[in-house]
């Protein structure tokens, strides 16, 4: 089952907002050749939000294709709908997909009930390892420790993508789910903690710049070496701070632009980093060896 660095891919766009597959598929190979352990594609990271269906589906169908079992792809396939959540479950489901990443519905609130009906149609629906996403900073929805443990016990999901930052939120979610569950950190700052704790990886956005380093930090971490986890993410510090000076994913995207590694496209309504927020995620990247 999926550990350690799984990248949070952006979704490289022209300047007109067009997907830039060629670019994609070079992000592809990059994370492979940096030892990434998974790709979280067409996220929120990705920009999902504002892809169409046929994009989306593009997407995660060209990343797949260009990973070609180098390295596990999850696809994204969460939305606001059960019934749209469901029509692209069955597009991807033709795809050469590991898993799916499900978000909890956003914007229109549902009741824990509604949630566990919501990922239990969902993970029914499928023949692959669903992970749910708890993000209720994004969703406002929070998927609380105790219908985490009642969706448990569905054959196919197998963890949670906590993006809460709290520790305590997934200490909880442990004692109630068991060890079999998998916990998965959607917080860079806390990641680490979050593994010599008993996690199983995090869903990076730092990683996107910094695949290598992010994941060997991971590595040290999943095996209990406190010190060396902490001094490969001391230099990492800025940019799980910086890369969300604005919301994800401007700043993330405005650095792998100034890297060479994309072009600058963004859709509204996100907008490109703002200037003052320059200067902040430049000194990031220099202090993590990513300039």
């Amino acid at each position: 089952m999926f550990s350690g660095s799984l990248v949070a891919v952006v979704t490289p766009m022209q300047a007109d907002g067009a997907v830039d597959f060629a670019c994609l598929e070079r992000l592809v190979d990059w994370h492979v050749a940096e030892g990434t352990d998974g790709l979280v594609v067409a996220g929120t990271t990705g920009e999902s939000a504002t892809l169409s269906k046929a994009e989306h589906v593009e997407v995660i169908r060209v990343a797949a294709r260009r990973a070609a079992g180098r390295c596990p792809v999850i696809a994204g396939i969460g939305s606001n709908s059960t019934a749209q959540t469901l029509d692209l479950a069955r597009e991807v489901g033709q795809l050469p997909v590991a898993g799916y990443l499900v978000v909890v519905p956003y914007y229109n609130k549902p009741t824990q009930e509604g949630l566990f009906r919501h990922f239990t149609a969902v993970a029914d629906a499928v023949d692959r390892p669903v992970m749910l996403y708890n993000v209720p900073g994004r969703t406002v929805a929070d998927l609380q420790p105790a219908t985490v443990a009642r969706l448990a016990g569905h054959p196919r999901i197998f963890g949670i993508k906590e993006a809460t930052g709290d520790l305590a939120r997934a200490a909880a979610i442990r004692e109630l789910c068991g060890t079999a569950f998998r916990l998965y950190s959607g917080d860079d700052a806390t990641a680490r903690e979050f593994m010599l704790q008993g996690g199983h990886g995090v869903v990076s956005v730092t990683a996107n710049v910094v695949p290598g380093p992010m994941a060997r930090m991971c590595r040290a971490a999943l095996a209990g070496d406190a010190a060396a986890a902490a001094a490969l993410d001391a230099p990492l510090a800025a940019l799980h701070r910086d890369l969300f000076i604005e919301s994800n994913p401007i700043p993330v995207k405005w650095a792998l632009e100034r890297m060479g590694r994309i072009p600058g496209g963004i859709r509204l309504p996100l907008t490109p980093l703002s200037q003052p927020c320059r200067a902040p995620v430049e000194a990031a990247l220099h202090a993590a060896g990513a300039l």
